[in-house]
């Protein structure tokens, strides 16, 4: 590391900075390209792994950087900013310049609460790269408390399974350098439109086509809540893989064959003022997530004016009071579409009556309010990094 930088108030204008994401999804993605957008004044490198085989991509992403990368990886940095995908400490044993580097480790995610899933094997190793990468860093930041809270408790849960040798403090190790530094959304609130009224009450749900965003409970939901009696307008968005959970076939079934005018948009929108207009033309954005640990998607059209329809569970009661709160029945799903569709009756009929509460504000997870604890948390890092002695 180049001592010779000027660390003060402002820092150099120069300094150097590594991010690397290991499985480059969508809010990853974003995030990344958000801070670069945010810190001109840094100047940013930035290595990326596509989002796709993950037991190879988790495991083999050092191996993949370190022999095709070296000569990026060994210039001079003041940060390395990796994302829990990262397997940081075997990369540091291929490249042992990165271990000279004060380094922040982003959790968007941690693998020790992921629903289980049938297409997937069971097994440790995702766990233990996650906490491998964990004590390899100087600084760990989460974008939720839940999600700072069931990494440490399911470390702690795995560290007592293991046979033997294992040391004492690691968790409360980890605990000591973890801060809780929400993703920024793209969009601030201020982009909020006023609602059609004399539209039915418009529903979006807005995540990825996948198990743990429980679209079979969507359908039960949606069924639910048409059987009322109280017609509503769905858009029915995300983006989609490969393989897509059946639920969906099913729920696209049951619309075109009771419902059809009912089902304004579905599948996955491109264009991006195309999206941001349906969240601001949308009156709710539901979740039926068992796993969310920001919630980016319910987060960007509240932004935007939605009202939240929430679980209780998860990372949701920590961005919002009850009243946006559904009751969780993680184990009953029909119970849970019944009070989803109890919430839904009930908007219906405010939005009648032009009654339906305006959405909360989420102003404090713009780039503008998080701005200053990123760069508070960096200039931290480095600072101390350009203490150390040089190797």
């Amino acid at each position: 590391m180049a001592k010779s930088r000027q660390l003060s108030d402002g820092l150099c204008m120069l300094m150097k900075i590594l991010l690397l994401s290991a499985y480059d999804a969508d809010s990853h993605k974003s995030w990344a390209q958000s801070l670069q957008a945010a810190f001109k004044d840094f100047q940013w490198t930035v290595l990326t792994l596509p989002p796709r085989h993950f037991s190879w991509r988790i495991r083999g992403n050092s191996l993949s950087w370190a022999f095709s990368q070296r000569q990026l990886l060994e210039q001079p940095y003041d940060l390395l900013i990796a994302t829990s995908m990262v397997d940081l400490s075997a990369l540091r044993g291929f490249v042992p310049a990165l271990s000279q580097l004060p380094t922040l480790v982003y959790f968007h995610e941690n693998q020790f609460v992921y629903p289980a899933s049938k297409l997937q094997r069971q097994g440790v190793e995702p766990q233990i790269l996650n906490l491998y990468t964990a004590l390899a860093a100087d600084r760990v930041a989460f974008n939720s408390a839940y999600n700072r809270d069931t990494f440490l408790a399911g470390a702690e849960q795995l560290l007592q399974k293991l046979p033997d040798f294992v040391p004492s403090g690691l968790v409360a190790r980890l605990a000591a350098r973890s801060d809780v530094l929400s993703v920024p959304l793209t969009r601030s609130s201020d982009t909020a439109a006023a609602r059609n009224n004399q539209q039915p009450l418009q529903v979006l749900w807005n995540h990825r086509w996948e198990y743990d965003k429980a679209p079979e409970r969507l359908l039960a939901a949606v069924v639910r809540t048409m059987a009322a009696g109280v017609f509503i307008e769905w858009h029915i968005v995300g983006q989609q893989f490969r393989q897509i959970p059946a639920a969906f076939e099913q729920l696209k079934t049951w619309f075109d064959s009771h419902y059809p005018e009912a089902l304004v948009h579905w599948g996955y929108i491109e264009d991006g003022a195309e999206y941001q207009q349906l969240l601001q033309r949308a009156d709710v954005v539901l979740s039926t997530a068992l796993h969310d640990f920001q919630g980016l998607a319910v987060l960007e059209a509240v932004a935007a004016g939605c009202l939240p329809l929430l679980p209780k569970r998860l990372c949701y009661g920590e961005w919002f009071s009850d009243e946006y709160l559904y009751a969780s029945f993680e184990q009953q799903p029909e119970q849970e579409a019944t009070a989803v569709a109890e919430v839904l009756i009930a908007l219906a009929t405010s939005k009648e009556q032009g009654q339906l509460p305006v959405a909360p504000c989420v102003a404090r997870f713009s780039m503008k309010e998080l701005k200053p604890a990123y760069r508070r948390l960096m200039e931290q890092l480095i600072t101390a990094g350009a203490g150390q002695p040089e190797a």
